[in-house]
Parts: structure tokens; C-alpha cells; sequence
């Protein structure tokens, strides 16, 4: 069974009488394990793809099967719930809260957990110290640059431990070696069990995934093993 099931998956954004196609009759499926990665130009698709598997928004026509269940058989509270506790989001822009340290920043997604104070900062030091962060822990965003801002939002992400982890753009607020450090925490958090879902417009980027598809005006183009995957040196992140 697919973890990620898509078929004929549409979506129309409506402004007055404007009618919008942002997917045009989307299918694939993503097995549990898998790095994939979505690419296109501007205005494609994949972010509104995106956020259509990650419970932020709904498609106006088509299936989308998580877990086996159609987005329709779970409640809100339900989608709420997976939401947080299965899906980790990283964001291009970070989304830190900026007079908020590392650590709190992490601890934000356990606030509602019902886990105690302890636990919860046991929690978030092992995200952080997992993404090579431990010697920032007390510093605020300002302090910290644009590849330690985004390790500080992948530690957010992976602290429940999701099972999935989708990516927006997580390089493209970054230069070029920043954004290969970042790739590479990716891929061992693939290795480590998640499954990960990136979108970005880079090939370079794209590279590092397993899987590559391609989109384009709202519909998948191709859909293809990357036969060259750039690949991490050791097991561990880099310093």
C-alpha cells in the first residue's frame, strides 16, 4: 500500500468570476521511505501540490489517499492531528519566530502534546543537537545565519519525529554551500526512516532526492529515478 496516493487530483482557484488551474488531473503515488522530489517553474503547480499532501489546503476535484484513507474520511481534528504529529514542514522563508531562541522555536510544534515541560525540552535538544545546532541553543534567529535558521526549522520539523517531511524551497534562501549542507541533513533523514517530499526549481537541488517529477502547467510532465543521486560522504551532518 502507498503511504501518498494521488488520482486525477484538481485544483481551481476562483477570484470573482476568474477561474484559476493550478493541477490539471494530477496521479502518482509515493511509497513510505522515499525522497522525492517535485520540480517545475514558477506558477507549475508544486506548491499548491504540496500543501494539497500536507493538509494545508484541499483539492476542488480528485483522491487523495494517505495511510490508505481518502482526505474526506478524516475529520478536521483528525487532519489537525496527523497534521501535526506526522507531517514536519520546512518552509523557504524559515518561519522562525524572531525574539524566540533556538530552543523554544523547536519546542513550538510539542506546546500542545500534553508532555511535560521535561520532556519536551529533552525532545527538542535531541532535534537540535541531530541537525548540529547544540552550540546555538540559546540564540535568537538574528543571530544566527540563513543555513543555521533553516537547520533550526528542519529540527522544528523532525521533533515529533513525523513520518513524513515536506519541503518548500528550503534552499532557495540559501547559497550554494549552505544549501548542500542542508540536502545533506535531508538525506539522512531519509536514510534514518522519513519520507520526504521537496519541492524546488533547482536541479542541483533536485539531485539529492531518489525520485524526481516533473511538473508542468498543472500536470505531471515525467516522472523518473534519478540515475545520478548526489550523495552524502559520511553518515553525519556537516559542522
Amino acid at each position: 500500500m502507498a503511504l501518498i496516493e494521488v488520482r486525477n487530483l484538481v485544483k481551481i482557484y476562483s477570484d470573482a468570476e476568474v477561474e484559476t488551474p493550478a493541477l490539471r488531473g494530477v496521479s502518482f503515488s509515493i511509497s513510505e521511505g522515499e525522497f522525492v522530489a517535485v520540480m517545475g517553474p514558477s506558477g507549475s503547480g508544486k506548491s499548491t501540490l504540496l500543501h494539497i499532501l500536507g493538509f494545508l489546503d484541499r483539492p476542488t476535484k480528485g483522491e487523495y489517499r494517505f495511510e490508505g484513507k481518502t482526505i474526506d474520511e478524516f475529520s478536521d481534528e483528525e487532519l489537525a492531528r496527523i497534521r501535526n504529529k506526522k507531517f514536519g514542514f520546512v518552509f523557504q522563508n524559515f518561519n522562525l519566530l524572531p525574539r524566540t531562541n533556538t530552543l523554544e522555536n523547536v519546542k513550538l510544534p510539542l506546546l500542545y502534546s500534553g508532555l511535560k515541560a521535561s520532556i519536551q525540552e529533552e525532545l527538542a535538544k535531541k532535534a537540535i543537537e541531530a541537525v548540529g545546532m547544540s552550540h546555538r541553543i540559546f540564540h535568537q534567529p538574528s543571530q544566527l545565519s540563513g543555513g543555521e535558521r533553516q537547520r533550526v526549522a528542519i529540527a522544528r520539523a523532525i521533533v515529533q519525529n513525523p513520518k513524513v517531511i515536506f519541503a518548500d524551497e528550503p534552499t532557495g534562501n540559501l547559497d550554494s554551500k549552505s544549501g548542500e549542507q542542508i540536502m545533506k541533513i535531508f538525506q539522512v533523514l531519509n536514510k534514518q526512516g522519513h519520507t520526504i517530499l521537496l519541492v524546488t526549481h533547482e536541479t542541483y537541488t533536485a539531485q539529492y532526492a531518489q525520485r524526481i517529477l516533473k511538473v508542468k502547467d498543472g500536470k505531471i510532465e515525467k516522472d523518473f529515478k534519478v540515475a545520478n543521486q548526489r550523495l552524502i560522504e559520511k553518515d553525519g551532518f556537516i559542522k
